[in-house]
């Protein structure tokens, strides 16, 4: 198990991608704390992770609230002693181009898709540096490496979550902790509605799908989920500050 005993925090673990981070790490031996929004859906993971044999907790968590941030890693701390990793997903798509995405929208892109993640990792950043090393992992978007029509908040968010965790690499990289990027294309997911209602429907997106990416296909959560092992563990332990592109070829084509 490449990641036995080491403490792992997911936010939005409820579903999707998420949730495949969680299992997969909770398979190779992680101490999983699975946070969403929805209470029910972290305990589903947690559960989950458990029948297969792993150890995992649930909690429910608003990444919107500060407090809820701070005060879930310092349980975390206090319960098992270190904070090895910190996956944070959470995030939103809100569509439209600027004549249509209300100030409020960009707003609620930047707090989930990037102050979030800022909070959360600025809580577990101490016992990170106390332990002499950690994995920080941002999810942002194959988005934030290339540009598409009609999503000015989502890609504006998710641009700065690769920006904001480079810094972070380049600035704690001396204290051997490790901030890479998660950068996903498409996984066929609820998350995808918003986008999906900007195309024009789901046949517009299937027909973008099949066309625009070169392996012609969705990825599954399985195939995301191996990338975020890859980045949790010591395969890629020569890797900070960089942004881990999965998506079928779309931002090459």
């Amino acid at each position: 198990m490449i990641l036995k005993d080491r403490v792992a925090i997911v936010t939005a673990a409820g579903s999707g991608i998420g949730r495949g981070g969680a299992e997969i790490m909770g398979r190779e031996g992680a101490i999983v704390i699975a946070t969403d929004l929805i209470a029910e859906r972290a305990e589903e993971t947690a559960r989950r992770i458990r029948d297969a044999g792993g150890r995992a907790d649930a909690c429910q968590l608003d990444v919107t609230k500060d407090a809820e941030i701070e005060r879930l890693v310092e349980q975390t701390a206090k319960a098992h002693g270190r904070i090895d990793i910190l996956h944070n997903h959470a995030g939103i798509q809100v569509e439209g181009t600027l004549e249509q995405v209300p100030a409020s929208g960009l707003d609620s892109s930047y707090a989930i898709n990037v102050r979030a993640h800022f909070v959360a990792a600025k809580a577990a950043l101490p016992h990170m540096k106390r332990q002499g090393k950690g994995v920080i992992i941002n999810t942002s978007s194959n988005s934030g490496v290339f540009f598409d029509k009609g999503m000015l908040a989502y890609i504006t968010s998710k641009t700065a979550v690769i920006a904001m965790t480079k810094q972070m690499a380049l600035d704690y990289g001396p204290h051997n902790i490790r901030v890479n990027a998660l950068c996903p294309g498409w996984v066929d997911t609820p998350f995808n509605d918003p986008y999906m209602r900007q195309m024009g429907g789901r046949g517009a997106l299937e027909a973008y799908v099949k066309d625009k990416i070169p392996m012609g296909r969705w990825a599954s959560v399985d195939e995301i989920a191996e990338s975020i092992l890859y980045l949790a563990s010591d395969r890629s332990s020569y890797m900070t500050g960089h942004a881990l592109v999965i998506d079928g070829g779309e931002c090459i084509a």
